[in-house]
């Protein structure tokens, strides 16, 4: 299983560097920051899931590593613009500078612009869908970052700093700005295979919400536990930020038992999948037990 995710991941991260633009023109800034956040390390945790959503139903395709580098260009665009000094201010990702401090605040903002629609542009160029699953594709994807998803969690995640949030509100808050995309990947991925019934997709609707809550509280557990080493970013960020965590809700403990038993409903939800799902179960392993 090793040996499946990292053969995927090589294969994934080289067609990312094939879909982005190179740096021997005039916009060569923008470019390399476009490159150096995209290639800057990273888990690959949403390309992943999204071959292996489509590993689950059938098998993966070309199409299936289209919309997968088109989710993590969505991604790698969210960590630009949330590490902004307007945003969360941060200085430290994967390890390295952020793009604002790496280049420039308003390099980083043009970078991110510029992933968003070149994830928009690698779906529209995936030829070997129907009409149908082609619009969905963009309809999902749009819909799952737009302001009912990840930017809407991004801006109550804004509104709410220094505001104690419930545990309702909290989970509505990471149930779009951090599940939104993740459950975006796991049923795009899906789509690809062009195969999924109305049955598989309701499973891995229910699996992709349970693993992507447990996803946010083990980030908040790692800001505890973890040091700015191990994680790659700045230990604390979130207290500094005064932002209500789980951790700061429920306590570590109780948090460490909600992810816990989220993780088990989510591995529940894939027993129609048998043994094809299992990527998605050791995936969902490392979601709820990684120390980065």
């Amino acid at each position: 299983m090793n040996k499946y995710l990292d053969d995927h991941r090589e294969t994934f991260n080289t067609k990312l560097s094939q879909l982005l633009p190179a740096q021997h023109n005039h916009a060569s800034n923008l470019h390399s920051a476009m490159r150096y956040s995209m290639l800057n390390g990273g888990k690959r945790i949403r390309p992943l899931l999204c071959i292996a959503a489509a590993d689950a139903i059938s098998e993966n395709n070309s199409a299936t590593f289209s919309v997968a580098a088109a989710i993590e260009m969505m991604h790698v665009y969210s960590l630009i613009h949330d590490d902004l000094p307007s945003m969360d201010n941060d200085d430290l990702r994967r390890g390295k500078p952020t793009c604002h401090v790496k280049f420039n605040e308003a390099t980083a903002i043009l970078a991110g612009d510029a992933l968003q629609a070149l994830a928009f542009e690698t779906i529209a160029d995936i030829s070997s869908l129907t009409y149908q699953n082609h619009i969905r594709l963009v309809k999902i994807l749009a819909a799952n970052i737009g302001c009912s998803g990840m930017v809407k969690g991004q801006a109550i995640d804004l509104d709410c700093s220094a505001t104690n949030l419930n545990q309702e509100q909290l989970d509505e808050m990471h149930n779009c700005k951090t599940g939104a995309l993740i459950e975006a990947s796991i049923i795009m991925g899906a789509i690809t295979t062009q195969k999924m019934s109305d049955a598989q997709e309701e499973s891995l609707k229910i699996f992709a919400k349970k693993i992507g809550l447990a996803f946010q509280i083990q980030d908040d557990i790692l800001d505890v536990e973890s040091s700015t080493e191990e994680m790659g970013k700045s230990r604390g960020s979130d207290v500094s930020n005064k932002k209500s965590t789980y951790t700061s809700l429920l306590g570590l403990s109780k948090s460490k038992e909600r992810a816990s038993s989220l993780y088990k409903e989510s591995i529940d939800a894939l027993e129609v999948f048998e043994h094809k799902a299992d990527p998605l179960r050791v995936l969902a392993n490392f979601i709820i037990s990684r120390t980065y």
